[in-house]
C-alpha cells in the first residue's frame, strides 16, 4: 500500500459527470479537511476536471488529474469494452493499481463493461473461480454485507464457501470491532430445506466457523436479513439481484406511502410538526445514498460500483466507502481469510 491511501475515480463515468464527481470530492474533502493521509486520483478530462475544481476548496495537494481522451458510454456491452475501452478514463481508472499507483478503484459507468474490464486487467485471486458483487444493507443492529448481488446467476457450493470468506473479510475491514456473522439465504432456516449447493456449503461452511475468522449461523430467510442477527448474507447472484431490487422496491414503498399519509389533510400535516425529527431520522435511515457503492470481489484489487444515476452525495459516500475498505486493510483480511480456507481440509 502507498504511504498514503490513493483513491483511483473515474471521473467520466455515470450521469451528470464530472460535475457530481467533483461535488463529492469537494463534500469528502470537507468532511476529511483535517486528514492527510489519502489522495484522490481522478482520471478523465483534464480541462473539463481543472476547471470544475477551480471553483471549489479543495486542497490541491490531495488531488491528482490522470488526462484520457475516451470515455466508456452506457451503450458500451462487455464485448465491444474488449475492443474499445483501453485508455478510457474507467481502463485507466483499474489499470492505476496494476502500476502501483493507487489502491481502489471507483467507477459509477457502465457495470457490465466494469466488471469485465476489472476481471481482464486485475485477475483473479488464487484458487477464487468467481468475483462476487457485495452491498451494504441497513439491519436493526447496524450494517449488512450482502454477497452476491448480480454478478453470478449461478453458484456452485465452492463459490458459496468463498463468497463468505470474502464477505467477512470486508465487513472486518469496514468494522474491525465487530465479529462477521455469516449465514446462508435459504427458504427455510432448517437444515434439511434447501438445494444441494446450499446444504453442502452448509456443511462447509459449519467446519469453518470460528472464533478468529467468523460466526457460522447457518441458514436465513429473507424476512430475516434485517435482524441483525447475521450480518453477512451469502446466496448466488440471481437469488441476491431480487432480494436487493425487492428491498430498494419495499423501501420506496414504505417513503412514497408515509409521505402521501402525512400530508393528505390538514390533521396529517399538523402531526408531521410533531413527528418530525423522529420522521427525519426514519427518512435517513432509508436513504439509499447512504448504502451507495458496490464492491467487486475476488480480484487481486478492490473496486467499488457506484449508482450511475446516484447524486453526489450518494458518490461522496461511495468515496467514503473507498477510504474505509483500505485503511482496514481489506486486501490482507482476504488473504487472511484464504489461508484459513485452504487450511480446510487439514
Amino acid at each position: 500500500m502507498n504511504k498514503k491511501i490513493t483513491i483511483a475515480i473515474d471521473a467520466m463515468g455515470g450521469e451528470n459527470s464530472p460535475d457530481k464527481i467533483i461535488k463529492a470530492v469537494s463534500l469528502f474533502n470537507k468532511k476529511n479537511i483535517s486528514n492527510d493521509d489519502y489522495v484522490l486520483n481522478l482520471f478523465g478530462d483534464e480541462k473539463l476536471i481543472k476547471a470544475k475544481l477551480d471553483n471549489t476548496k479543495i486542497s490541491k495537494n490531495k488531488i491528482i488529474i490522470t488526462h484520457t481522451e475516451s470515455v466508456v458510454s452506457d451503450e458500451d456491452t462487455p464485448l465491444t469494452a474488449i475492443k474499445n475501452s483501453k485508455n478510457t478514463s474507467m481502463w485507466n481508472c483499474i489499470q492505476s493499481q496494476i502500476n502501483g499507483n493507487s489502491d481502489i478503484s471507483l467507477s459509477a459507468g457502465n457495470t457490465g463493461v466494469l466488471l469485465v474490464i476489472s476481471r481482464m486487467i486485475l485477475k483473479m485471486m488464487n484458487k477464487v473461480n468467481k468475483p462476487a458483487l457485495a452491498g451494504l444493507w441497513p439491519n436493526q443492529k447496524g450494517m449488512n454485507v450482502v454477497l452476491d448481488l448480480g454478478a453470478n446467476i449461478e453458484c456452485s457450493e465452492d463459490n458459496l464457501v468463498d463468497f463468505a470468506e470474502l464477505g467477512s473479510a470486508l465487513y472486518k475491514s469496514i468494522f474491525p470491532e465487530d465479529k462477521p456473522k455469516v449465514s446462508l439465504l435459504n427458504i427455510g432456516s432448517e437444515e434439511i430445506k434447501g438445494t444441494d449447493v446450499l446444504k453442502n456449503a452448509f456443511k462447509r461452511l459449519s467446519s469453518l466457523s470460528s472464533e478468529n475468522n467468523f460466526k457460522f449461523n447457518g441458514y436465513i430467510e429473507g424476512n430475516k436479513i434485517m435482524s441483525g442477527d447475521s450480518n453477512v448474507i451469502v446466496t448466488d447472484g440471481f437469488t441476491g439481484n431480487i432480494a436487493l431490487k425487492t428491498a430498494e422496491g419495499t423501501a420506496k414503498f414504505i417513503t412514497d406511502n408515509l409521505k402521501k399519509s402525512l400530508t393528505e389533510n390538514f390533521f396529517s400535516k399538523l402531526s408531521l410538526i410533531f413527528s418530525y425529527f423522529s420522521l427525519s431520522k426514519f427518512k435517513k435511515k432509508l436513504d439509499p445514498r447512504k448504502y451507495n457503492g458496490a464492491i467487486f470481489l475476488g480480484l487481486n484489487g478492490p473496486v467499488v460500483k457506484s449508482h450511475g444515476g446516484t447524486d453526489y452525495i450518494g458518490f461522496y459516500h461511495s468515496i467514503d466507502l473507498c477510504y474505509k475498505i483500505v485503511k482496514g486493510n481489506l486486501m490482507l483480511q482476504i488473504k487472511k481469510n484464504l489461508n484459513h480456507l485452504n487450511n480446510e481440509s487439514e
